[in-house]
């Protein structure tokens, strides 16, 4: 049978998700669905909203209306269900910097629930990974930013997720590490995890499988990449970006 709208499994869904601060209105009824496995861009200047659309996704913020899935709970109210069901990562980083990277692997393992059995798999599985830095059992804070951003790109797949947030996780780093980034969330992607992705980087926009781009609040374009440069007749994703962030009136997200 071939898949269709209604049959299809999504790991995200949004039907006019608003968010409102007073009169305020941040995040504007936007809707979309991001399938299983799916890299999905959400790109957006400062002042878009893309930073209050993400917290409400990852049941940091309640909705003022609309309705939301994430991994199949709702983000009004099944927050904590949502919190346990994903991984998130930024570009400032969650490793605790004053631990060896043996102890931050063990911490989080224990922090996201992993038997003692799973612990010790986990940490087999990123020795034979990390082996070069483990070794030296030196702390995270004195590691290469390359090397901190793939370990916690790992970390926050150590409990196996459905859905990985990542929020300007390639933020700071030469192309050669980003690249080596990307191929990290290929992985991910083709063993069925989705990957929900913020960069500022519009090369990376065109790695998507999807891309929404938020202008004001509200989500302004939709598609692949491909399908957005000829709507905007435009010969690359920066292209499109800009001449629609040029439509923006806000200043500060």
């Amino acid at each position: 049978m071939q898949p269709t709208e209604e049959n299809i499994q999504y790991a995200i869904t949004a039907i006019n998700l608003t968010k409102a601060f007073g009169e305020f209105i941040a995040v504007d009824h936007i809707s979309f669905n991001i399938k299983q496995g799916e890299i999905f861009g959400f790109l957006g200047a400062n002042g878009a909203g893309k930073t209050t659309a993400m917290r409400m996704l990852c049941g940091l913020s309640k909705p003022t209306s609309g309705e939301a899935t994430v991994a199949g709970f709702d983000v009004s109210t099944q927050p904590e269900s949502i919190k346990k069901n994903i991984g998130y990562m930024s570009q400032k980083f969650s490793l605790y910097e004053d631990l060896t990277v043996m102890e931050n692997i063990r911490f989080y393992a224990g922090i996201y629930g992993l038997s003692d059995k799973d612990i010790k798999e986990k940490v087999r599985i990123y020795y034979n990974t990390y082996t070069s830095i483990m070794k030296k059992n030196k702390l995270v804070g004195s590691l290469p930013l390359g090397w901190k951003q793939k370990l916690s790109f790992s970390i926050a797949l150590i409990h196996e997720p459905k859905i990985v947030f990542l929020d300007e996780p390639t933020g700071g780093v030469d192309p050669l590490t980003r690249r080596e980034f990307w191929e990290m969330i290929y992985a991910a992607s083709q063993r069925g995890t989705t990957l929900f992705v913020t960069t500022h980087y519009m090369d990376e926009a065109e790695y998507c499988h999807r891309v929404s781009i938020m202008v004001d609040g509200s989500i302004a374009a939709l598609g692949t990449p491909a399908e957005l440069k000829k709507q905007f007749a435009a010969e690359s994703m920066s292209d499109v970006f800009l001449q629609l962030a040029r439509q923006a009136t806000r200043q500060a997200d």
